[in-house]
């Protein structure tokens, strides 16, 4: 059947392409027809994870499920294509490239733009917004510029709210030094009282980021000529002078000061504008035009604008449904957010601030924790209202869906750090069917139960049927927990090929002596294996013996960077890294690594684990590389596998005024006796000589910190996409006993950890308390055991590298062509990216692997 009506949509984003989803996915008989108009040359992305982009530089991973709608001839998306004009009278629009199309219905989902103050000097070369992928990439472009030619190294972010965060902390990884400069007493303001803002404060400063707030800018000018330092051609630096007549030398300006709504075609076609911008809209989100609706940061709901995603959806949503003869209609919009920002947790729900009358605050301030949280409760101190959560939002989770409810018992109890797990043991249990689960969807306790009832019986089956924890992801622990409160078993099997859970086939292994991947399937599982499989029984045999990763049929188990024993790159080249022991290497490795890179062209980079990568090797290239560094004296950092990478360390007491333990030697016995110590995913570690952090060992898997008596040792942190601070796990240990707590902690962790699962998840889901008491108080009675089989890792060491050198047949690997036999090849060309030259090789091997 033809489609009788057809709907124009303006704009792209987040909530644009939710729209098209809900009313494609609801118009079953097709009667409505589908044009997307997309400023942007990207389809629609997630832009609530914008600086992940910053990570990785792969536009794809970004992009939105389903953004092109595959197969769906009701649905036209026309890229890179601005919407110019909007007549209402002639219900139609125009393009800047002269085409002109009609509609039935029209939907506005243009979005906001940067927000860009009056600030003198706005317009230079170097400042910037941060706003989209194009805005990222020259941003980027003109850091690395300003930290590699000469320019001054620091970048200052006009705005302390999220956005002004998130790019402080894109110039830290730029390699800049950032200042923010906020407006307002406090960062995040429209999030943090003033407690929370403050501490916020604290912690980022901690991270080496200067904060100025309460502060403007009243100008931006070209840096002065008469600099010490010379000002080239390309010069673009600058000086920001604050209000306080105080300036900052910097290489960029980028602008976080807030958003504003899209609204001009609005404006123009004489739609009814909010006072302080946005599109008016009723509560079926229809503007003052009947056909023509507004939906995401351009709606003026009921003459507000919600700036959130969760909001957004809701709006996408409701105007599906109305187009469709439904009565939808805007509810109360959640304005709770969640967010790690420079790996610090920031959360607030509900009213956060305490606005209302004779409201009652439970505030719990840990200053040496750092970590702060207030509950706002009505005046009877039974219903809570909202809240602030910094440092540790562990209880969000089932806090926020309590907002309006009575609550089950002491509201200190939920937040006081000598219950850290309060809110999980409260649990989803205790919510009410009403409680929203999912802000982002919109989806209840009682949806998801209503889902699980008609047979979803796991996490994937609850997100695709209800959508909750599609969005932000937050809620997924919670639909988790609901399955097992509601009774439903979770599946613990690896794959389709093996019912069992990694940890019971490292027992199996263990108990049965196995020694190949065959015989463990034939016996245990069904089958030929699969992707999943393979890797996780080739680290579990890595980690229960010291045999080669390369021997016989365990050669074929391994992904891509074990199957060479280097991290594949996205040029298709590999990367060297050798083993520099706690950050501590000799002049001559350090010749003999300049030497190399110089010999075979590499591009060098020494990385945050103090040591030096060199990228740009072929596959042909490795075994010369490592002859050379083998016959140096140096050995494989591991860099390739699931296992321990590094282990930091500051300068310690050797040099350092402040150091209270020898950090440096500790770190290299540490590196020295877990190197090539196979594991679920790869294990990272700090040694700092005093409470400073200077090692930043809070932010590893295993981290330790001096005291004047010992070594704290600290447990579950991480950096990455999720950053989690580790948790003091025991306190003021000697040399001796903090390792062998170390050898009993990773040996439980490699023994029950699930596949890929870092420690961080890991020690929130076992909990610190029973950590404690398995690797401190030997609860389990498997101390001697985790103990031995450390020393027999130890024991049987050897580099995996020196043992390619030795043996022919595993040395015949690392070629790229069966006939190649010259150095020289000619499909690797070179270009310049900053000033370095990379190589880019064509038609090398096209395997992937994490690095």
């Amino acid at each position: 059947m033809a489609p009788t009506s057809h709907v124009v949509v303006v704009g792209h984003g987040m909530v644009g392409h939710r729209f098209v989803e809900a009313l494609r996915a609801r118009d079953t008989d097709g009667n409505w027809q589908v044009t997307v108009f997309a400023e942007e040359a990207d389809a629609a992305y997630d832009r609530v994870g914008l600086t992940g982009y910053t990570e990785h530089w792969d536009r794809a991973r970004l992009a939105l499920p389903g953004n092109d709608y595959p197969g769906d001839r009701l649905v036209d998306v026309r890229l890179g294509s601005r919407v110019a004009e909007l007549d209402p009278l002639t219900k139609s629009v125009t393009t800047t490239e002269g085409v002109r199309i009609g509609y039935d219905a029209l939907v506005l989902a243009t979005g906001s733009y940067a927000y860009v103050p009056p600030v003198p000097g706005r317009d230079l070369p170097s400042c910037h917004v941060y706003r989209t992928l194009d805005d990222l990439d020259a941003i980027h472009a003109d850091a690395v510029r300003a930290r590699d030619s000469g320019r001054t190294p620091v970048g200052v972010v006009i705005g302390g709210g999220l956005l002004g965060l998130e790019a402080a902390n894109a110039l830290r990884m730029f390699g800049l030094q950032p200042h923010i400069v906020e407006r307002s007493p406090r960062l995040m303001a429209q999030q943090l009282d003033e407690a929370g803002g403050a501490l916020l404060v604290r912690m980022v400063t901690e991270l080496g980021i200067t904060v100025h707030t309460d502060m403007g800018t009243s100008m931006i000018a070209p840096t002065q000529r008469n600099r010490p330092v010379r000002r080239s051609a390309e010069d673009d630096s600058v000086r920001v002078t604050l209000s306080d007549g105080t300036f900052i030398d910097a290489g960029l300006v980028v602008f976080a000061a807030g958003v504003r709504p899209r609204d001009e075609l609005a404006r123009a076609a004489g739609l009814e504008i909010a006072d302080r911008g946005g599109v008016i809209t009723d509560l079926s989100c229809a503007t003052s035009d009947s056909s023509i609706y507004a939906v995401g940061e351009v709606a003026a709901i009921d003459g507000r604008c919600y700036g959130l995603v969760g909001p957004g959806y809701t709006s996408a949503e409701v105007v599906a449904d109305r187009l469709l003869g439904g009565a939808a209609e805007f509810p109360e919009a959640d304005m709770s957010t969640k967010l790690k920002l420079l790996g610090v947790d920031v959360a607030s729900f509900g009213d956060a601030m305490g606005v209302a009358p004779d409201c009652l605050e439970v505030v719990v301030n840990d200053a040496v924790n750092q970590t702060y949280a207030k509950l706002v409760l009505s005046d009877d101190a039974k219903t809570l209202l909202g809240g602030v959560l910094v440092g540790d939002a562990s209880a969000y989770g089932v806090l926020r869906p309590m907002v309006g409810e009575q609550l089950p018992g002491d509201p200190l109890a939920l937040i006081a750090p000598a219950g850290p797990d309060a809110g999980g043991a409260l649990g989803i249990g205790a919510l009410p069917a009403a409680a929203q689960i999912c802000s982002c969807n919109n989806v209840t306790k009682g949806d998801l139960i209503s889902a699980i009832g008609s047979g979803c019986c796991d996490v994937p089956q609850l997100k695709k049927c209800t959508l909750a924890g599609t969005s932000c992801g937050s809620c997924v622990p919670l639909l988790k927990q609901l399955l097992e409160v509601e009774g439903v078993a979770q599946s613990k099997a690896l794959c389709e090929h093996f019912p069992q859970s990694r940890a019971e086939l490292f027992d199996i292994v263990s108990a049965t002596g196995i020694r190949t991947f065959s015989a463990l399937i034939e016996r245990f599982g069904s089958g030929r294996g699969c992707d999943i499989c393979k890797p996780v029984v080739a680290s579990i045999l890595a980690s229960t013996s010291s045999g080669h990763i390369l021997d016989g049929e365990q050669a074929s188990l391994q992904d891509s960077n074990d199957h060479f024993l280097a991290n594949i790159q996205k040029n298709g080249s590999y990367s060297v890294v050798p083993r520099v022991p706690g950050g501590d290497i000799t002049p001559e490795h350090l010749i003999l690594i300049g030497e190399i890179a110089r010999d075979f062209g590499l591009y060098t980079k020494i990385t945050g684990g103090q040591r030096i990568d060199m990228f740009g090797a072929r596959v042909d290239q490795l075994p010369d590389i490592w002859r050379r560094l083998v016959e140096g004296g140096m050995e494989s950092g591991h860099a390739y596998g699931k296992a321990l990478r590094t282990v930091k360390s500051c300068v310690g007491s050797d040099w350092c005024r402040y150091g209270q333990q020898d950090s440096v030697q500790m770190a290299i016995n540490l590196e020295l006796r877990y190197r090539g110590l196979r594991a679920p995913h790869k294990i990272k570690m700090g040694v700092s000589g005093c409470a400073r952090e200077c090692a930043e060992a809070r932010g590893k898997d295993v981290g330790v910190i001096a005291t004047e008596t010992g070594w704290n040792l600290y447990v579950g942190g991480n950096g990455g996409m999720t950053p989690r601070h580790a948790e003091l796990l025991i306190g003021d240990l000697d040399d001796e006993t903090l390792i062998r707590y170390i050898d009993r902690f990773l040996m439980f962790y490699i023994r029950t950890a699930d596949r890929l699962q870092r420690t961080a998840p890991w020690v929130e889901q076992m909990g610190v308390a029973h950590l404690r008491e398995v690797v401190c108080d030997d609860s389990l009675g498997l101390a001697d055991e985790f103990e031995a089989a450390i020393a027999r890792h130890v024991e049987g060491y050897a580099c995996e590298w020196k043992g390619v050198l030795e043996d022919p047949d595993k040395l015949s690997r690392f070629v790229s062509f069966v006939n190649a036999t010259d150095v020289a090849d000619p499909t690797v060309t070179f270009t310049e990216n900053s000033g370095r030259r990379i190589p880019t090789p064509i038609g090398m091997p096209t395997l992937r692997g994490s690095r």
